[in-house]
């Protein structure tokens, strides 16, 4: 069972609204053990809020900088901490924009206004591949600044072809800072190729000569295959079986999704309490082509963390960001890797997915709650120097960061881990020379 809770939206009566979306907020069990200051940043002893405290008490709040934010949840924009930045709200697809009962894009928003305290937020909700373009768009049309985006889409390429990561790079090359989680899917993730090596009987042999991956959770199932374009004549499909350990029985065989213009299927199943497990079946004779499975709401017991990027954190421009636990010093298990399917790193940056936690009522930890962190430090960088452009605020984000990988540059936590005091000092510097 895992030790974290998934807030998934692809699952149970609203999966008929969210299609390929799901969130990927997570949240586990409060960690006692103190935050750790970044003492190579900067000499205070509160964590990473004490470093914004020294940033807005020297008079960077994010003043004339605008963030907008996508979120497939709503927001609670009557909420004390962000009621006072909201500029505008716009609803794409179902659901309204002003929604009390999720608490994520609210969270979201929260960190945004905490670390960032005076810039305008401009606040988008979306429930599908599409909304989410239109409310992309709608930021650029708005000319906002910097644009966070803690959501992920399944069953997208991960080489950031697929439309989904295609939206986040135009926004990119149009003037946007485009901020997106790498995800959380290490340990739910597999990937392997169709070949004469890994097919025996129409059958994918994840590791080993094992044709069945067992799955660890609750009984909420969302489960997506998808494949490479090359490949999009060909038809491969995921099963889900239960078994008491003698017998094994088909529960839900996948589904053709058509939310998109990308080869993939889904399973999304209510279960009963028990042993299950999943299998791939493919073509009578092998293709070479690329599988990805991933889970948002179970691990698998054959897994294999790189590659497993989500989109829009694929895509070409952006700033893709990992979850980092700061208390521990470690990246958190669960944080997605790269490189990306066509060879980039993938991970751009990490930041602390903890320090924020209370911006939610049951908590807000995950690589969707690093992304604000980021977001935020972008604002106030941008404050500092109106003249970034994205690429050149995400250089200097990467630039100024703190080693926490080896090599210095890797596919888990890409450049380091973000400082935001030398990330805007950085800034004010390209300003003053």
């Amino acid at each position: 069972m895992r030790d974290r809770t998934v807030l998934l939206l692809a699952v149970v009566a609203i999966v008929s609204l969210t299609g390929s979306i799901a969130l990927l907020a997570v949240t586990g069990p409060t960690d006692p053990r103190p935050n750790r200051a970044d003492t190579a940043s900067v000499s205070v002893s509160d964590g990473s809020a004490g470093r914004f405290e020294r940033l807005h008490a020297a008079g960077v709040t994010g003043s004339n900088v605008s963030v907008g934010i996508v979120d497939p949840t709503g927001f609670d924009t009557e909420s004390e901490t962000i009621a006072g930045q909201v500029s505008e709200t716009r609803s794409f697809g179902g659901g309204s924009v002003d929604d009390t009962r999720e608490a994520h894009g609210t969270a979201t928003a929260a960190v945004v206004s905490r670390t960032a305290p005076d810039a305008a937020l401009y606040l988008a909700r979306v429930d599908s591949v599409n909304s989410y373009r239109q409310a992309v768009d709608w930021l650029v049309r708005e000319d906002v600044d910097v644009i966070v985006a803690p959501v992920s889409f399944y069953g997208q390429p991960g080489d950031g072809t697929g439309p989904v990561a295609r939206s986040a790079t135009r926004a990119a090359e149009r003037g946007s800072v485009f901020v997106a989680p790498a995800g959380n899917l290490a340990q739910s993730h597999w990937s392997g190729q169709y070949t004469t090596e890994t097919v025996q009987n129409r059958t994918i042999d994840f590791t080993n000569r094992s044709r069945q991956n067992y799955i660890r959770g609750g009984t909420e199932i969302t489960v997506w295959l998808s494949w490479d374009r090359g490949h999009a004549d060909e038809e491969y499909t995921v099963e889900l079986y239960r078994t008491n350990g003698t017998d094994s029985r088909l529960v839900a065989r996948s589904q053709p999704y058509r939310g998109d213009d990308v080869p993939n299927e889904r399973i999304v199943a209510d279960v009963r309490p028990g042993d299950y497990y999943l299998v791939i079946r493919g073509p009578a004779s092998p293709t070479g082509a690329r599988l990805r499975l991933v889970s948002p709401t179970h691990d698998l017991q054959h897994t294999s963390a790189r590659n497993s990027i989500v989109a829009p954190g694929t895509a070409r421009e952006v700033i893709t960001v990992g979850a980092y636990n700061s208390r521990v010093e470690r990246l958190e298990p669960f944080s997605s890797r790269g490189p990306t399917v066509d060879g980039r790193t993938g991970v751009d940056i990490v930041a602390p997915d903890r320090q924020f936690a209370a911006a939610a009522p049951d908590g807000f930890v995950g690589s969707s709650a690093a992304v604000p962190y980021v977001g935020g430090t972008a604002a106030l960088m941008l404050e500092a120097n109106e003249s970034l452009s994205p690429r050149e605020t995400e250089r200097l984000l990467e630039q100024t960061t703190r080693d926490v990988g080896r090599p210095r540059l890797d596919n888990e936590t890409g450049h380091g881990a973000v400082r935001p005091v030398h990330a805007v000092r950085s800034a004010q510097n390209r300003t003053d020379g």
